[in-house]
């Protein structure tokens, strides 16, 4: 199989000139059945296993071609968007088609079916499928049950996968079942590990700037590429200074995305309101930033009474009636777009919808969430409004409380486990909520490195 690229007039194109060393040695050799690109962000693994992709479409035979990705709205931006991108894959752009959040695309002329496995019920999707090509979009937060599912509908002589992955804990489940028996009783896989001086596309400039935007387990994983326990601070690049902004100095804001609310009883019931600016950086261009702008918490050991969920509801109602509409002197009031609501508030939810308000059930994947936030922070685009003497009961003080001693949990590290310890996370649990639920809206807008 040729891997010669050619430019729109059909010459061909130096493959020194396009990929750097590893993704040529990738793109020859993945031809066995399972190959898996895995490796730092930002590190070219995800444009060679798509190019290799391509390749393998037009072979592809016995069986249906599927793209797997955590939803399909990811599957759309790190999937479908390069590979429409005509100034990554020129001309063979023009062989892709797929509209966000469609159970189909158009792929060289075949259908693709893709596949959203974002939860362990998500695998009954797969039965009955005979699976000739697929492609999963970072295996780590695929469920374990759907991607062992997936090797089980391979079954067409020639069936192939290609994935990509960046590292997570070394007990990760794809890394103890599975790529470390790569060449000891695996025999049909591949794997190969990119860092960031994989890409030949990018500058000394832009690779230490994304390595300052990291510390600790996320610089680890996502510059160095080692797949390391977690330990110590979830957050470890929290700097109150950094990441927070005076409310009074708050952005114009595009929009107020949502109201996420984790829900309590016993505990605090944390509402918090996620906004992103209309900023614009030194050149004229849009740059926007997430930010937490305002919060209430209503705690029933501190107020010693405990609510019913009416009242819950009237308190939180009037404070989004009253303030949580957020007047500011930079933007014109403005609500919430939508309610985002604890996935185990059940009743809390029956009383709202009561009340008028219809709640979207939050996206409660912790990992997934811990690991976008924790980007945002680090590359600065998620800022938390802290109050001033001028508006004191603004912003979010809880949030800014819990934030630095937001932890893991050692006893689940030991098992293997990345899970943090469950306690002053109240705030942070709907700020995660609200970030990870309206994903497909902000990132729009704003690029995170993959």
């Amino acid at each position: 199989m040729t891997t010669e690229l050619l430019d729109v007039d059909g010459d061909p194109i130096p493959e020194s000139s396009v990929l750097g060393p590893q993704q040529i040695r990738s793109l020859k050799e993945s031809n066995a059945r399972i190959n898996i690109f895995e490796g730092a962000i930002r590190s070219g693994k995800t444009i060679v296993s798509l190019l290799r992709f391509l390749m393998a479409v037009l072979f592809a035979r016995g069986g249906v071609i599927v793209v797997v990705a955590r939803t399909r709205d990811s599957a759309f931006r790190n999937v479908f968007e390069p590979l429409m991108d005509t100034a990554l894959f020129g001309p063979l752009a023009k062989l892709t088609h797929y509209t966000a959040g469609a159970p189909t695309a158009r792929v060289m002329g075949r259908t693709v079916h893709v596949l959203g496995a974002n939860d362990k019920k998500s695998e009954k999707v797969l039965r009955g499928l005979t699976v000739a090509l697929a492609y999963v979009d970072e295996i780590t937060v695929i469920p374990e049950d759907f991607f062992t599912q997936l090797l089980g509908r391979m079954s067409p002589p020639n069936a192939k996968m290609f994935g990509t992955t960046n590292p997570d804990s070394p007990a990760h489940w794809l890394k103890a079942k599975f790529l470390d028996r790569i060449g000891v009783d695996l025999k049909n896989w591949r794997t190969w590990h990119f860092t960031l001086d994989d890409n030949p596309g990018l500058s000394e400039e832009y690779k230490n700037q994304i390595k300052s935007e990291f510390t600790g387990l996320w610089y680890k994983r996502f510059i160095l590429g080692e797949w390391v326990a977690a330990e110590g601070a979830i957050y470890d690049m929290w700097d109150p200074e950094v990441h927070t902004i005076p409310w009074d100095d708050l952005p114009p804001m595009r929009e107020l995305l949502c109201c996420a609310i984790d829900y309590g009883t016993t505990n605090p019931t944390v509402a918090g309101i996620l906004g992103i600016s209309t900023e614009i950086d030194r050149w004229g261009k849009p740059h926007p930033r997430l930010f937490m702008v305002d919060e209430w918490t209503y705690d029933s050991k501190v107020s010693q009474q405990k609510l019913t969920d009416a009242e819950l509801s009237r308190q939180m109602r009037a404070w989004l009636d009253g303030g949580g509409h957020i007047p500011h002197d930079t933007f014109p009031p403005m609500r919430p777009r939508y309610t985002i609501l604890d996935p185990s508030a059940a009743s809390f939810r029956v009383q709202l919808g009561q009340d008028g308000i219809m709640s979207t059930q939050a996206d409660n994947e912790v990992l997934y969430g811990i690991r976008t936030v924790a980007s945002l922070l680090g590359s600065g685009k998620l800022l938390i409004a802290r109050p001033t003497v001028k508006n004191p009961d603004r912003g979010c003080p809880r949030f800014i409380q819990e934030a630095p001693g937001y932890a893991w949990d050692p006893e689940q590290t030991l098992k293997g486990k990345d899970q943090p310890i469950k306690a002053a996370d109240h705030s942070l649990d709907q700020g995660r909520y609200g970030i990870v639920t309206t994903e497909n809206l902000w990132r729009q807008h704003i690029k995170l490195a993959t």
